[in-house]
């Protein structure tokens, strides 16, 4: 549950400026079919001062892809392939009173290990997210990513 109105949740989802606050900034081509360039640059997510994982040490000056929008429908439904086409993202806002429920579903991941990152980073940007739209100092990154996965690993059932 974030806070609303949901289309300030869905300005956070597609403007570049406001999306690289909490993920990765680029343009979006509002349409399905369209191009969304992803640039994330971590560093610049949180105030506070971390080391990169070893890990993610290649991603420490930046990393991003393209993808394509296969679902606009705004300000309810947004949806792309990430990391070029080998899976997709979708994006639900559902009004609640004055809070927005944003659900992200991450398809065609390969394995527990894609799974159990993938699941911890989203928890952390979304986190960030949430810092955002209350008007916080958004919480640390690279930290809750550490832990988030630790929950993960606990959490998703052994193949």
């Amino acid at each position: 549950m974030l806070p609303g109105p949901i289309e300030r949740v869905w300005a956070f989802l597609t403007e570049s400026e406001k999306r690289g606050k909490w993920l990765a900034s680029g343009p979006l081509e509002p349409f399905v079919g369209g191009k969304v360039e992803l640039h994330f640059l971590h560093s610049t997510l949180t105030p506070h001062a971390e080391p990169t994982p070893a890990r993610f040490q290649s991603m420490e000056c930046g990393t991003g892809f393209t993808g394509t929008i296969t679902r606009y429908e705004p300000p309810h439904v947004l949806a792309y392939t990430w990391g070029g086409d080998t899976s997709e993202v979708t994006f639900e806002l559902m009004p609640k009173d004055a809070q927005v429920l944003l659900v992200i579903t991450h398809t065609r991941l390969k394995d527990r290990d894609e799974m159990t990152c993938v699941a911890s980073g989203w928890h952390a940007h979304v986190g960030i997210l949430e810092d955002n739209l209350l008007g916080q100092i958004p919480r640390p990154f690279w930290s809750n990513i550490d832990r988030l996965e630790a929950e993960y690993k606990r959490r998703l059932p052994v193949e």
